[in-house]
């Protein structure tokens, strides 16, 4: 993977901490209202449109192949959160009802689009293929199954599968004492 150097990245606008890898291959729209912490990776064929809420995206995360971050509302990823590959998190949508029309080349006071921030917690990872739905809250350490669909928030360490997604479990919390420890190791 060919990744922007970090004079590159300052070049472009990236507000951001260290060893910050954003691949070549990714797209940044919206970039001026993004904001990425230090030790971020963001992988081949990755789309980030920040609309008007911004994207937040804090430190140590990975963000993998083909996934999207598309929306006005805002996106906030909290600290060690994972993100599988062809992930999509929408802060916008469009309503399907039928009462309004629907893309983007239509004029506004034709569509009924929803926005709505998203929040991605801490230790939170979202298996491959999963879609985030607008106003949705994922709170610390929460698993999300691959292939899932998330509609509504989802509690603290709770593992969520399926379409629509589901509790299924209880997560374990015993990476927060890895976390911990790593950051603890990190300073020394």
């Amino acid at each position: 993977m060919s990744y922007y150097s970090a004079d590159e990245l300052h070049a472009l606008g990236v507000q951001c901490g260290e060893r910050v890898r954003i691949s070549k291959k990714a797209s940044l729209y919206g970039i001026e209202r993004m904001r990425f912490g230090s030790d971020v990776r963001i992988d081949d064929f990755c789309v980030l449109s920040a609309g008007e809420g911004g994207i937040v995206i804090g430190n140590h995360i990975h963000i993998a192949v083909y996934s999207a971050l598309i929306g006005r509302g805002k996106i906030i990823i909290g600290d060690f959160a994972n993100i599988s590959s062809r992930v999509s998190i929408y802060s916008s949508s469009d309503d399907y009802s039928g009462e309004y029309m629907t893309n983007p080349t239509v004029p506004e006071q034709y569509t009924g689009v929803i926005h709505a921030d998203v929040v991605i917690g801490a230790h939170v990872i979202i298996g491959s293929g999963s879609v985030i739905l607008p106003g949705v809250v994922l709170g610390e350490g929460c698993a999300i199954g691959a292939l899932s669909l998330v509609r509504h928030d989802c509690d603290e360490f709770e593992i969520y599968v399926g379409v629509p997604a589901v509790r299924k479990s209880v997560r374990e919390r015993a990476l927060l004492d890895r976390a911990r420890e790593f950051l603890a190791n990190k300073k020394s």
